[in-house]
């Protein structure tokens, strides 16, 4: 990368230049951050620790609470550090890096979303099937094509948005390195850079949000034919979870990118990029926890199985088929 001998390092945008209003915004990115990482990490304890939630449901469910992890870690410690020191350094390295992260690990989330609609869609409307099509081997299968996917667009969009030249403003108007702020101080013609983000971004929400909505609507309209009421309950329980949260992240990130000029100013694009980025990580454990009595019951049985000798290890070859009693 040559512009590396143009620009070393930027400045990042913070919350605030008072100083007192800097260790605020500290300790409240350390309570969400802490929120998030210990949410997740018990779904994820909970579920390994737990053989009756050996399903395919709770391993996608396990996947996704990792990508919240790292897609959290990825921006707040950093903001939480310049905050503290008042330093909002970050090197060319590290910026590319944290642009890496946020294209993986925010793709990673809808994929896994989209992934997790195709589950709930085969458990209801084929549940005799669902241990054949939904075996181990199809699961993980899924879940690594998922990875390795975002993994490749992350690195295409990192090599693109870095072969541009930074060579007059290093400033970002952003709380980390946000690809449309890096554009907008380049001084190389990004026009190819937006519309290829354009692209891809309509292509893969649009496939993933329709794939979605048709997978729901086959769901309810199987749901709506269950006869008891007991039943149709227990199947609108395990997917409401699941719709709350894609839902979410959908609406924070359209918001954010595609909000009228009117809304745009400096607070306005702190606040959305801080919508998108840590509000569904801090919130998907919640929803599944407070929608979900198995992972409740398991949560509760966390001390109980604290010193199993093995977490993630645990899952067995095939999954049985989902407990519906329609």
């Amino acid at each position: 990368m040559a512009n590396q001998s143009t620009v070393t390092e930027f400045l990042l945008m913070g919350f605030s230049d008072d100083r007192d209003v800097q260790m605020l915004y500290f300790v409240m990115f350390l309570c969400i951050y802490l929120m998030a990482f210990v949410g997740n990490f018990l779904i994820m304890t909970s579920v390994a620790l737990n053989h009756q939630l050996h399903t395919p449901m709770y391993f996608f469910l396990v996947n996704l609470s990792l990508s919240d992890v790292c897609y959290i870690t990825t921006t707040i410690p950093k903001s939480m550090a310049t905050s503290l020191t008042d330093n909002r350094l970050i090197s060319f390295a590290g910026c590319v890096a944290q642009v890496f992260l946020v294209f993986t690990f925010a793709g990673s989330e809808l994929s896994l979303l989209t992934i997790m609609a195709y589950d709930r869609y085969v458990a209801i409307c084929h549940p005799l099937q669902y241990g054949l099509i939904m075996n181990w081997g199809a699961c993980i299968q899924m879940a690594t094509a998922s990875w390795i996917a975002n993994l490749i667009h992350a690195s295409l969009q990192t090599a693109v948005t870095f072969r541009l030249n930074f060579c007059a403003s290093n400033i970002i108007g952003q709380y980390f390195c946000d690809v449309p702020k890096l554009q907008k101080i380049s001084c190389t013609d990004t026009k190819i850079n937006q519309i290829l983000i354009l692209a891809i971004g309509i292509t893969v929400d649009s496939l993933c949000s329709g794939f979605i909505f048709v997978s729901y609507g086959y769901i309810f309209s199987a749901v709506l034919r269950i006869p008891s009421a007991e039943g149709r309950y227990k199947a609108f329980s395990t997917c409401t979870p699941h719709l709350t949260v894609f839902s979410l992240f959908i609406t924070t990130a359209v918001f954010s990118y595609t909000r009228p000029k009117a809304l745009s100013s400096t607070t306005m694009d702190l606040l959305s990029a801080v919508l998108y980025t840590v509000l569904p990580p801090v919130l998907n454990p919640i929803i599944y926890s407070f929608r979900n009595k198995d992972i409740q019951e398991a949560v509760w049985k966390i001390p109980k199985k604290i010193n199993y000798p093995t977490l993630f290890s645990t899952f067995p070859h095939h999954f049985p088929n989902p407990k519906y009693s329609f």
